[in-house]
């Protein structure tokens, strides 16, 4: 859930970022990253093997500004999608408050897509958090190579529920900040939702 601090009048609210390893999560925050001016965003802090796969996680820092009086921040997380990194993930899904499932468009991808979506409802389950609550945006990546899957297949597979969703080729920044733009709003309509419910 947002951290909100009523002395600072500050709200933090968690993203992160789920799919395949490879599959375009690192990409989406360093694009993220090198788009927003310095003043709005910290530096990126990755941690990579000698393969350049993500091996704990990604994270960014995003300054939104103020809103309804409260300093407002972004904090930006990749999950790693290798399964054995099982305490990792767990832990960045603790509190999370918006979810990005990047999906890797192309064929050859497919089970590793599936594979990962089932995993993260599995960490969800096991931590005790109800993945039809969490708020869930979906980015197909990749969507300029010709391997790429038709999208009306990958929406059968992947997003069944009609959840938000952009089609993006992360590493030429389209699509990415769409996406975050998305994942911001959600997290932030969910803080609203639980502010009136606590209210109430």
């Amino acid at each position: 859930m947002a951290f909100v601090n009523l002395l600072t009048r500050e709200v933090v609210i968690k993203i992160a970022y789920h799919g395949p390893g490879l599959g375009g999560k690192t990409t989406n925050l360093r694009v993220i990253g090198e788009t927003l001016p310095p003043d709005r965003r910290g530096e990126l802090l990755t941690l990579d093997t000698a393969t350049e796969r993500t091996l704990f996680f990604d994270f960014l820092l995003v300054h939104l500004g103020e809103i309804a009086g409260f300093q407002t921040r972004l904090h930006l997380y990749t999950v790693p999608g290798q399964m054995y990194y099982d305490a990792s993930r767990k832990l960045i899904l603790r509190g999370v408050d918006a979810m990005v499932f990047v999906v890797d468009s192309r064929a050859s991808r497919l089970t590793d897509n599936e594979q990962s979506q089932l995993l993260l409802l599995k960490d969800f389950h096991e931590i005790g958090i109800d993945p039809a609550k969490v708020p869930l945006v979906i980015q197909f990546n990749k969507r300029d190579l010709m391997e790429s899957l038709p999208m009306d297949d990958l929406q059968r597979r992947f997003n069944p529920d009609g959840r938000p969703y952009h089609e993006a080729i992360a590493r030429h920044s389209i699509g990415v900040m769409e996406t975050l733009r998305t994942a911001a709003t959600l997290g932030l309509r969910e803080l609203a939702g639980a502010a009136g419910r606590s209210s109430g």
